[in-house]
């Protein structure tokens, strides 16, 4: 397998790796011209970037830099692990200017690495927190002061630059600085692991980066030492017990998930199968227990963490943008390693969902906390002091175009479905893939394939897990097969230039139903079309409240394209009941009057759950009251 450049949220790399069933395929060979991923990639490039990059100026973050090389003078500002916001902005950048060059951001990037390169000390160690009067503390608190965090964010964004750019000046910077953590940790050196997982998973793709095993080496020690109460023996640091003891996935949600990425590029270098084991408990544990119906993660605002077995509250759902952006990062990990389709479920269903929430649709205010209700209080911002989802995000939507496809032996995967064109090199063959579709809000796909020369290969088209009944056919004849959602149906053949493929997916609305053990949504239903789940804003439904919403069992489901509304959107609308309860004065309890509730016929709009808090605030919910037909 060839190697790849910058594929995928953290430049996933599976070119040597032993264990990888497939190996993503470069960033660049996608280019998406649909109506709804390019948008926001232009976006991304013409605002985003640009918006976060002056923020990084106005908050001190790039100051810190600048002061710790001592072109600047004044004290530290902001909170300790500020550097790595500026990291995963040039991770972002890196991914952007693979795709499309932009004269700007290539200005802007290099300015910034230069800052960065020149606040390195002289023995290979750089955080700018720790400079000049905190020099001496320095490695002494790994539980809490995020120094290896800051440091695995820098290793990743060093290999994106390089990548992208093809300079080595940023990639030698993270060299100096691994070799640094290397001769401070490691057996025969000091015990040590971090409090917040990052690390592992920066040091394995330097490895790959390098083919130095020092790196792989350091970060099976990190993994390794988790457990062993280095960093306080806390469940929400996930050091109660070794990783490869874990049950049931717990903790801090990102933390916990950037562990279980580390862990899974930890196995696809040395396939001990303890890793693989533990992970498929921790997937297991997260997906039928403990995870929202958008691919959020984290229950509790108490330490970010999971909660318990179906602890999931909608309106206090913490649900980090950051924990939906780990969860992909694991789910295309786990794909990797597998090549099976249900891990490419939860990636498409937490991009479109669970992350996308996390972005305004102008691309410049952002979520931190994603709810499943709100009372219209909740609303996006153009930053934060602790700014860690704003960049997450941008160096996501920047990574897109490298989850569509992955390459094998013997042939190429489709994971993702747009309107793009791709080129694809196997072998001395260049394979372009033109797909033709409105995905994700009409089902039918049309893929021609274009090899510069005829090639047997497979083709492995995926049926998304939400898919019900597709049906495939081959340059107009029906392809007999039976394909199964969440696997991947393999087209073996001779492929020619202008050979196209069909791919029909019933795409109605439905609703969905949670497990009765997560109590608040006993009794309600969720609405689902394709890869998206929808809520109602009372902005489009006006007359009522929409927690007081209750939708019929037998209600007809109704979808309509509004290209002018929300950025180009499907609605699904509908007729339900607006329970109406009359309450008089302040008394918190009373006895049942004969006219307590009422129930009213009304017409309900549902959009999908990443486009709320677009327009004017209001209340908000994914989960409606359901009740038996009417």
């Amino acid at each position: 397998m060839g190697r790849t450049k910058c594929a995928g949220t953290l430049v996933v790399d599976t070119s040597h790796s032993h264990y990888a069933k497939v190996c993503p395929a470069p960033i660049e060979a996608v280019r998406l011209v649909d109506r709804f991923w390019s948008p926001r990639i232009r976006s991304l490039q013409g605002v985003t970037l640009p918006a976060q990059f002056t923020l990084l100026e106005e908050t001190g973050r790039t100051f810190n830099f600048r002061r710790a090389s001592g072109r600047k003078e004044g004290p530290f500002r902001g909170l300790f692990f500020n550097d790595s916001d500026v990291y995963k902005w040039v991770e972002a950048t890196a991914f952007s200017l693979a795709v499309t060059p932009d004269e700007k951001l290539h200005e802007l990037i290099e300015q910034t690495v230069g800052d960065i390169s020149a606040a390195q000390d002289e023995d290979g160690y750089l955080n700018t927190f720790f400079m000049f009067e905190q020099k001496g503390e320095r490695w002494k608190n790994l539980r809490e002061m995020h120094e290896l965090y800051c440091a695995g964010h820098l290793i990743q964004a060093a290999i994106a630059h390089h990548r992208a750019t093809g300079s080595k000046r940023f990639l030698e910077v993270a060299i100096r600085l691994a070799d640094h953590i290397s001769k401070v940790f490691g057996p025969g050196k000091r015990d040590g692991t971090p409090g917040h997982p990052e690390i592992e998973m920066a040091l394995v793709e330097l490895f790959r980066e390098t083919n130095d095993r020092t790196y792989l080496n350091l970060a099976t020690f990190f993994i390794d030492n988790r457990g062993k109460g280095i960093v306080g023996g806390s469940a929400t640091l996930i050091d109660h017990k070794p990783f490869r003891e874990l049950t049931d996935i717990v903790g801090h949600a990102v933390r916990s998930i950037y562990l279980n990425c580390g862990a899974a590029d930890l196995f696809m270098e040395t396939g001990e199968g303890a890793l693989w084991d533990t992970l498929e408990r921790l997937w297991k544990s997260m997906i039928e227990k403990r995870m929202y119906v958008t691919g959020g993660v984290g229950a509790r605002y108490d330490g970010e963490a999971f909660g318990v077995d179906y602890e999931l509250p909608n309106e206090r759902a913490y649900a980090e943008t950051c924990a939906s952006i780990a969860n992909i990062m694991w789910a295309f990990r786990m794909f990797l390693i597998s090549g099976e389709g249900r891990f490419l479920d939860l990636l498409e269903l937490a991009l479109y969902n669970g992350a996308l929430s996390g972005i305004s649709l102008d691309g410049e205010q952002f979520f931190y906390v994603n709810p499943l209700a709100d009372r219209g209080r909740h609303r996006r911002r153009n930053w934060f002091d602790c700014a860690c989802c704003p960049p997450n995000i941008a160096r996501t939507l920047a990574s897109v175009p490298g989850y569509f496809y992955a390459l094998s032996d013997d042939g190429i995967w489709i994971n993702l479905y747009g309107q793009s064109v791709s080129h694809l090199a196997t072998g001395d063959n260049l394979i372009t893939i033109e797909q033709n579709t409105e995905y994700p809000w009409q089902g039918e796909v049309e893929l021609v394939v274009r090899p510069e020369k005829d090639i047997q290969l497979c083709l492995h088209l995926r049926i998304p897990g939400w898919c019900r009944d597709p049906k495939v056919s081959l340059n107009g004849r029906s392809v007999e097969a039976n394909p199964r959602p969440s696997e991947f149906l393999v087209l073996d053949r001779v492929w020619r230039a202008g050979d196209r493929v069909h791919l029909s997916m019933p795409m109605p609305a439905e609703r969905i139903v949670c497990n009765p053990h997560v109590f608040e949504n006993v009794g309600r239903v969720a609405l689902r079309r394709g890869p998206l789940i929808y809520c109602v804003e009372q902005v489009d439904n006006p007359g009522y409240d929409v927690w007081e919403l209750a939708l019929p069992m037998n209600a007809r489901l109704e979808v309509e394209r509004i290209p002018d509304l929300l950025n180009d959107i499907v609605l699904i609308r509908g007729m339900g009941l607006s329970l109406d309860c009359k309450w008089s004065g302040n008394s918190l309890y009373d006895h049942v009057g004969n006219e307590w509730l009422a129930a009213r016929p009304v017409r309900f709009t549902a959009i999908p759950y990443y486009a709320w808090s677009n327009r004017t605030a209001g209340p908000m919910t994914v989960w409606i009251r359901a009740i038996a037909g009417i």
